[in-house]
C-alpha cells in the first residue's frame, strides 16, 4: 500500500476524477473525467473501451499520469497487472460507487495507480 495517494481516501465519495495522460502520438497531456475507486492505498479506474480506450493507450505508451479530485492532484504510475485480491476489491467498489446493485466489475479492464 502507498502512502502517496493516502490525501484520495477523505475524497473517495467525489464522483469524478480527472486523469491527464501523455498522448502517444502527441507527447501533449490529456485530460479525461473518469469513474475511480480508492481501495487500500490504491486507486482504480475501469475502462469501459477495454485496451481500445484512448487513455489506456496512452498509458500502456507511457504510464506516468496525475490523478486530480477536487483541488488534490499526485503524480501516479499505472500498473495493469492487479491480484485476484485486488480485481475482487477493487471491481466490488468500482460497480458499488456507480450501479448499487450490480456484484461487481471484477473481469472489466482494470488499470490500478500507485503514487511515484
Amino acid at each position: 500500500m502507498s502512502t502517496a495517494l493516502e490525501p484520495f481516501r477523505a475524497l473517495a465519495a467525489e464522483p469524478h476524477a480527472y486523469l491527464t495522460t501523455i498522448g502517444r502520438r502527441s507527447g501533449e497531456p490529456h485530460e479525461i473525467e473518469i469513474w475511480w475507486a480508492f481501495v487500500d492505498g490504491v486507486v482504480y479506474m475501469i475502462s469501459g473501451g477495454g485496451d481500445a480506450s484512448d487513455w489506456v493507450r496512452n498509458l500502456q505508451a507511457e504510464p506516468t499520469a496525475a490523478i486530480r479530485v477536487g483541488d488534490t492532484s499526485i503524480a501516479v504510475r499505472a500498473r495493469f497487472e492487479l491480484t485476484d485480491d485486488e480485481r475482487t476489491s477493487a471491481g466490488g467498489a468500482l460497480a458499488g460507487k456507480y450501479r448499487p446493485g450490480e456484484s461487481s466489475w471484477r473481469d472489466g479492464f482494470l488499470v490500478a495507480y500507485d503514487g511515484r
